[in-house]
């Protein structure tokens, strides 16, 4: 499967941000130059989760396996551009899965062990799904069996039935006919290796084919971000269908030889036990726990993160509180990241916005002429901002536009989408995501909304996500997010919807709107409506579904 047209692959192979490197040629590297490091290591709670006792694999083995799954997969009928879907927990089996399709030239569509019948079968006629590959069980879920039930006409392949890592599952003629096929089909980075798909959140997923060297680029700028070292050990909380993980953890690991830890789903004991007793170096965490631990010293103080180099966060407005306090009392610098399945690779840093309030809101803008960044990512990425509406550039700060972005890490198009509306003409991807230029001197972007999720208050243009920081730090919240609800006069007015903490009770309108004040908040969008619920909908990548908190309040 191939997306790329000549003329771009010509472009960025010529300025170096492209090459020839793919995700199994770098495993090959690797079990030739560091055969027995550690490659990669299941949740030490693996066996409450598939009843399987945990894995270890270095390299050589990493490679054996993969070579064994390839095998199996290639006799069973699938090869070079099959489309093949996976739905595993993040778990050693997955990480085999990527690079052993990687060998077959096959393409991989993680999708997350959430997805039911539904997801299922929408996803399966999108891609055009050749093969499915699960497992017998994941916790009390028969994953494979539900599998096979929703998608009748595709194969399903599980592992603890048809499907394993151990050598006798693909013989001698299995394993010379894999070698006789993979010299036949050759290597090439610009091939398609996944299909993800994007989070869904106004209505259905649209599927992201992206190629080696789009995932290559995306892990250079990721490992750049964090100043990943060869042979580091990184701890993995995030399900390896999306960007976050792929590029940042799965490719970069490859590259650099580092130990990937994998851990799902999120326990903040477990992980943070995991921190200690794997000696990681560097991971990524959610913002809500990174402010628990620094709330809570004697948490902190509880476990030994002495090997702990950085760590990362992103997916929310980070508080500048909490990177004061990590840096400040705990030693540990914090990466502010903000990435897409698309291609968006942004990122903070103690080098590009050494101040905790810049770092915690504002990335910078890289690929942007003129600006004060060096490094792989400003040669790697473009990125500017339009009016939504007219496409003109905006250059100035203070007035709020469309990001758009391109360069190497950017996909070429949503899986059997026109394009339409996707590009701008001059080949920027449209993020959707509305920004400000900001900073003094103007050299940081600033997310402020999504272009979809504005609430137009009578003419007056709101973004709920500005909201939604400030009421991250209410007194007795543990989760809160505004929504727009119809209203015949206005159009549209907002709705805060709140989760009280445990033994917290529950805010007024009146207290969330005197709390909004005090903050200096305009008074045309203080909410005008409370809702108190028991959870926030969120999509699997943990993000709020707010079309799903405005159906559930009408």
């Amino acid at each position: 499967m191939y997306t790329t047209p000549q003329e771009r692959i010509d472009e960025l192979t010529h300025l170096g941000l492209w090459g020839t490197c793919t995700l199994h040629g770098l495993l090959s590297d690797r079990a030739t130059d560091r055969p027995d490091a550690l490659a990669v290591a299941d949740q030490p709670n693996r066996a409450e989760l598939t009843g399987d006792e945990p894995r270890r694999l270095n390299f050589r083995q990493l490679e054996e396996t993969s070579d064994t799954l390839a095998a199996t997969l290639l006799a069973r009928g699938i090869g070079a551009g099959n489309r093949v879907m996976v739905q595993l927990p993040n778990i050693t089996e997955l990480v085999v899965c990527y690079y052993a399709l990687s060998k077959l030239g096959a393409v991989i569509s993680p999708v997350p062990v959430q997805y039911g019948s539904h997801e299922l079968q929408s996803l399966a006629e999108a891609l055009g799904t050749d093969a499915m590959i699960s497992m017998t069980r994941f916790r009390e879920q028969p994953l494979a069996e539900h599998a096979a039930s929703a998608l009748d006409q595709v194969r399903v392949l599980a592992f603890g039935r048809e499907l394993g890592l151990e050598a006798e599952r693909a013989d001698a003629d299995a394993r010379r006919a894999l070698h006789e096929y993979r010299a036949a089909i050759g290597d090439d980075a610009n091939r398609i290796i996944t299909v993800c798909w994007t989070s869904g959140t106004t209505g259905t997923p649209k599927g992201v084919p992206r190629s080696h060297n789009m995932w290559m680029a995306t892990a250079r700028t990721s490992a750049n971000a964090g100043d990943y070292r060869e042979g580091e050990i990184l701890l993995n909380p995030f399900p390896l269908v999306n960007m976050a993980a792929v590029g940042g953890f799965l490719y970069a690991s490859a590259m650099l030889g580092c130990a990937l830890v994998l851990h799902h789903p999120l326990d903040p004991t477990l992980f943070l036990q995991q921190m200690q007793d794997e000696k990681v170096n560097f991971t990524i965490a959610p913002p809500a726990l990174l402010n628990q631990l620094t709330r809570s010293p004697d948490l902190w103080n509880r476990f030994d993160f002495s090997a702990l180099r950085a760590v990362g966060s992103g997916s929310a407005p980070l508080s500048p509180d909490m990177i004061a306090i990590m840096e400040r009392d705990y030693g540990k610098p914090v990466i502010n990241y903000y990435g897409s399945n698309e291609g968006i690779s942004l990122f903070s840093t103690p080098d590009t916005a050494a101040e905790p309030e810049v770092r915690a809101a504002m990335f910078p803008r890289f690929g942007v002429a003129g600006m004060p960044f060096d490094g792989i990512t400003q040669q790697t990425v473009r990125s500017k901002v339009i009016d939504p509406d007219t496409g003109e550039e905006i250059a100035e700060p203070g007035q709020p536009g469309e990001l758009c972005f391109g360069g190497a890490t950017v996909f070429d198009g949503y899986l059997g989408h026109t394009g339409d509306d996707v590009f701008t003409p001059d080949g920027f991807f449209r993020t959707g995501d509305l920004v400000e230029i900001c900073g003094e001197p103007p050299h940081y972007y600033r997310i402020v909304g999504r272009c979809k999720d504005i609430i137009n208050r009578g003419g007056m243009k709101i973004s709920p996500s500005e909201i939604d920081t400030l009421l991250e730090g209410f007194p007795g919240l543990a989760e809160a997010a505004v929504c727009a609800y119809p209203d015949d006069h206005l159009g549209e007015k907002i709705c805060a919807c709140v989760v009280s903490a445990p033994g917290a009770e529950a805010p007024t309108l009146a207290q969330v709107c005197d709390y909004l004040l005090q903050r200096g908040i305009a008074k045309f969008k203080l909410p005008e409506r409370l809702e108190v619920m028991s959870a926030l909908p969120r999509n699997p990548m943990n993000k709020v579904v707010r079309s799903a908190l405005t159906d559930a309040i009408s």
